[in-house]
């Protein structure tokens, strides 16, 4: 029983920093485009308000390179590399 709660929360710690990842890919997606129709507003509202507070982390120490902010980037490849290792830190627990 303990060995299908584990692996239950490793599958879910999986979907959700993918879900997660693909979250932060729309919301610099959403940034590329000038000028955004009205009708979409709380959709971005949204992505800034579930993406601002783990992107904060990284943009209080990875300063912009000018107009590019490279924090969201660093963020994806923080999310890809914990989506690798909680996985293998819970399977040590069976």
């Amino acid at each position: 029983m303990v060995f299908d709660a584990v692996g239950q929360i490793q599958q879910f710690v999986s979907v959700f920093i993918s879900v997660y990842i693909l979250v932060l890919v729309l919301l610099i997606l959403s940034s590329w485009i000038p000028r955004i129709p009205y009708e979409l507003n709380p959709v971005l509202r949204f992505l800034h308000d579930v993406c601002d507070p783990y992107l904060n982390l990284f943009r209080r120490f990875i300063p912009p390179f000018g107009p590019l902010d490279v924090s969201p980037m660093v963020a994806i490849v923080v999310l890809v590399v914990l989506r690798q290792e909680i996985p293998a830190l819970l399977g040590r627990l069976h």
